[in-house]
């Protein structure tokens, strides 16, 4: 009886959370009558570039996030500059991104077989969850349905999360995306992934070192900084794994950025990055549930948006 009784529960949250996708025109099975192949054409097209790069992953995750902050998950950063605009992509907060000609190839191999159908912003989504698997993260699916947003513009970049915000200013700028602290928590776990340039965290070396740094460890940053600004320092000693090594960072007073560091130096988000540290079961669920919950962020629907033909322009 009881599991009879957990089964129906089970069944009503799936169809609650069907009816969520919905409402935003999306679904599981988006693709499955229109172009059947989509969602294996771009996982076989994002695994053959992380063979031949891994690092590529960390780009691919961290697109997806600077995509969908601004405007939506819409594509948006995908789009070049003209003569008469600056796009995303340009704003300095941007030009590190990496990934893009991953996307491009994906899309390529879609429109053979399914021209005009797949959106670059669904591919852009799949394409990073396929990216945390094949680093060693865990498995989730997002629904698709998304449209190509028109619009990208470097001004709209000022709402990205700067690397020298605090806890209190994370929250809310999360917060202002529906985000709880947890979650936030919980995304700041990509930089599982990648690395930081110097540029982003040089402001903690200058003049009185930041209290919150380990000496030695500042010992360390001075020294990568000492080669320039575009000097890369890795997250974590596991730079193309998907773990939970990073938030073992800010507990030693060793998380990079200054955004890193002060999730444990506030009581708002410490419990979180102690409870990750320790538990990387927790930590994949609740970043998986927090990635879906981002993929959904201000959806472009019906004639709202469009599919592009090529992801760098607007038809």
């Amino acid at each position: 009886m009881v599991i009879a009784k957990l089964f129906v529960v089970f069944l009503l949250l799936q169809m609650m959370s069907g009816f969520v996708f919905r409402a935003k025109g999306l679904s599981m099975g988006y693709y499955i009558m229109s172009c059947p192949m989509a969602e294996l054409i771009v996982r076989n097209t994002v695994t053959r570039a992380l063979q031949a790069d891994p690092t590529l992953a960390a780009g691919l995750i961290r697109m997806h996030f600077h995509d969908c902050f601004i405007e939506g998950c819409d594509a948006s950063i995908l789009l070049d500059s003209t003569k008469d605009n600056t796009a995303e992509k340009d704003s300095p907060a941007n030009l590190s991104l990496r990934g893009y000609e991953v996307i491009d190839a994906a899309k390529a191999e879609v429109e053979k077989k399914c021209p005009g159908v797949v959106s670059c912003a669904d591919i852009v989504a799949m394409a990073s969850t396929y990216a945390v698997f094949a680093a060693g993260g865990p498995v989730y699916d997002i629904p698709k349905g998304r449209k190509d947003g028109r619009r990208s513009k470097i001004e709209d970049t000022r709402n990205l999360p700067p690397p020298t915000l605090n806890a209190s200013e994370l929250i809310t700028m999360f917060g202002q995306h529906g985000f709880t602290a947890q979650e936030m928590v919980a995304l700041s776990g990509a930089h599982t992934l990648g690395v930081a340039r110097c540029s982003s965290f040089k402001n903690r070396l200058s003049g009185t070192v930041d209290p919150n740094l380990d000496s030695g460890f500042a010992k360390q940053l001075a020294k990568t900084c000492s080669a320039g600004d575009n000097t890369e320092q890795s997250f974590d000693a596991t730079r193309n794994i998907f773990d939970n090594v990073y938030f073992n960072g800010p507990q030693r007073k060793a998380g990079v950025l200054s955004s890193d560091q002060t999730l444990f130096a506030s009581a708002r988000t410490r419990n979180k990055i102690n409870a990750y540290a320790f538990n990387q079961a927790m930590f994949f669920l609740d970043f998986q549930q927090a990635m879906v919950k981002m993929s959904t962020l201000d959806v472009k629907e019906g004639s709202k948006g469009e599919v592009r033909k090529d992801c760098r322009k607007i038809n």
